[in-house]
């Protein structure tokens, strides 16, 4: 079907050339010439091969168009000079090509070479099984940034792999704003990735972008370099995953709405064709589609820099899958559910910017964990220098100051499938009272002008993940007890 669709595509191009008059195509030309852009056709060929045999089927593109490659692994492109990349979507079965734990899945295009080959490496496991992690907002400003990185979440992280048999197959995901706007330091992202020694597929953020490019074109240049595109997709197991760029840059600096070009969803057409309905696909972008910012603060709309405002369009192309949404930006968790779209914003590595060990959420940094099997997902999110089964934070009588006779409880993975339930002296008292609210800590942290002391835009935020309930006056002990969509307990006592 691709293969068909590119050739029309072609055949209409050449056709066009054909019928369109000289002075045209030397208008065309002249133009091209006085903006310094080539248009020239190119077309791009190579071989995709596994132990020196070719491997058929394999999608490969230039970022425009996607084609497969033939029974012998071969693929021919037809693709124009503005290409930047050739590259493929790793398919199942395969170990993902890597350089130093950062994903090489891409090949610079040359302008003296337009033959690029790809090699790929047989699993020696059913990656049916498989985990991977979500790093959203590592961010990192200055090198004691980098240093609490590298002393605090890489250890963090490598203790969770360790915590899998040797031969799990585990990758990474890193979910935008790798570092806040200071390129030399994304030496330091890679250097954490490779420390933790699992592959990373890498999205651009808002903070990944050039400030001094003129239009949002020319605004991923530095992030291109260092990791490749910025859409692309792979495979593992049974699930898809794709990754897309929705940072559109507005040519002025750290200006910047949530949006997806119409390149990019030409592109993701034509990839979304060649996988079968039904299928479980993890898309990765950078800021969220949609939150519950908006209904929380009382607004009508969503900021655009704040949400993608073509996301219905997104949905609709999406709509006959199964999706699972992976995005970052907000420095707060946040899950909603609609159909079969599940978005995950994640608290972030960096917390409140390095500045505090939470989220303006109350959510610890930390990040998300997927375990897969088939088409089934497990997740939860762990928070850094803490245990798996920590999931929720009680804050007792007195520290709700508009409240004091109450009890509050900040559940930072919730999602409308989860439980909430209090004991007060082993009697059941039945779900806490959900309720918009701040998570107490975090406005202690965080509220007011002068806080926090490093970095004092941080503010605490509203969030749907707090919990409250009424004990007597005369209580001895509170239980809390939190029940996950997967029927995993957690309790805490007070």
């Amino acid at each position: 079907m691709i293969n068909r669709r590119n050739f029309l595509k072609n055949v209409g191009l050449t056709g066009s050339l054909l019928t369109m008059p000289a002075a045209l195509l030397n208008a065309k030309s002249l133009t091209a010439a006085k903006t310094n852009i080539d248009l020239s056709a190119i077309t791009l060929r190579g071989k995709v091969q596994c132990e020196g045999k070719g491997v058929a089927g394999v999608p490969v593109t230039d970022g425009i168009n996607i084609t497969l490659t033939d029974k012998n692994g071969l693929y021919e492109l037809v693709s124009n000079a503005t290409a930047e990349f050739v590259y493929i979507s790793v398919p199942a079965g395969y170990a993902f090509p890597e350089h130093k734990s950062i994903a090489a899945f891409y090949k610079p295009i040359s302008k003296n070479n337009y033959k690029n080959d790809f090699n790929l490496e047989k699993l020696k496991v059913d990656d049916r099984k498989h985990t991977f992690v979500v790093w959203a907002d590592p961010q990192m400003k200055s090198k004691k940034d980098v240093e609490l990185l590298i002393s605090q979440s890489v250890p963090d992280l490598q203790a969770v792999i360790k915590s899998y048999p040797a031969d799990t197959l585990i990758h990474g995901i890193g979910c935008g704003d790798l570092v806040w706007d200071e390129f030399e330091l994304f030496e330091d992202y890679k250097h954490a990735v490779e420390m933790c020694g699992i592959p990373f597929f890498n999205v651009i953020g808002n903070h990944d972008m050039d400030n001094e490019a003129r239009t949002d074109d020319k605004s991923a240049n530095t992030f291109k370099q260092q990791f490749g595109p910025t859409y692309y997709s792979y495979n593992r197991g049974e699930l898809h995953y794709i990754v897309l760029d929705d940072v559109f840059f507005l040519g002025v600096a750290k200006k910047y709405i949530g949006y997806i070009t119409e390149n990019q969803l030409q592109w993701l057409e034509q990839d979304l064709a060649l996988v079968k309905p039904g299928t479980t696909i993890i898309l990765s972008l950078h800021i969220p589609t949609f939150t519950g910012a908006g209904r929380r603060s009382g607004k009508n709309e969503d900021e655009l820099g704040g949400t993608v405002a073509n996301r219905q369009q997104l949905y609709k192309m999406l709509a006959p899958f199964k999706v699972h949404i992976m995005s970052g930006h907000t420095h707060f968790n946040d899950n909603w559910e609609q159909d079969d779209i599940m978005e995950h914003n994640h608290g972030t590595v960096c917390g409140a910017w390095w500045t505090g060990p939470i989220c303006g959420d109350g959510t610890p940094s930390g990040y998300g964990v997927y375990e897969v099997n088939g088409s089934d997902i497990k997740w939860h999110y762990k928070s850094t220098g803490q245990a798996k089964d920590r999931q929720l934070r009680i804050y007792p009588k007195g520290r709700i100051k508009d409240a004091p006779d109450e009890l509050a409880v900040n559940v930072w993975n919730w999602d409308k499938k989860w439980k909430v339930e209090w004991f007060e002296d082993g009697v059941s008292k039945g779900p806490m009272e959900q309720r918009v609210a701040y998570d107490p800590w975090a406005f202690e942290l965080y509220a007011g002008p002068l806080l926090p002391k490093v970095r004092k835009f941080v503010e605490p935020v509203l969030t749907d993940h707090m919990f409250f309930a009424k004990p007597s006056p005369d209580a001895k002990k509170i239980t809390v007890k939190v029940t996950d969509r997967f029927g995993n307990v957690y309790e805490e006592t007070v």
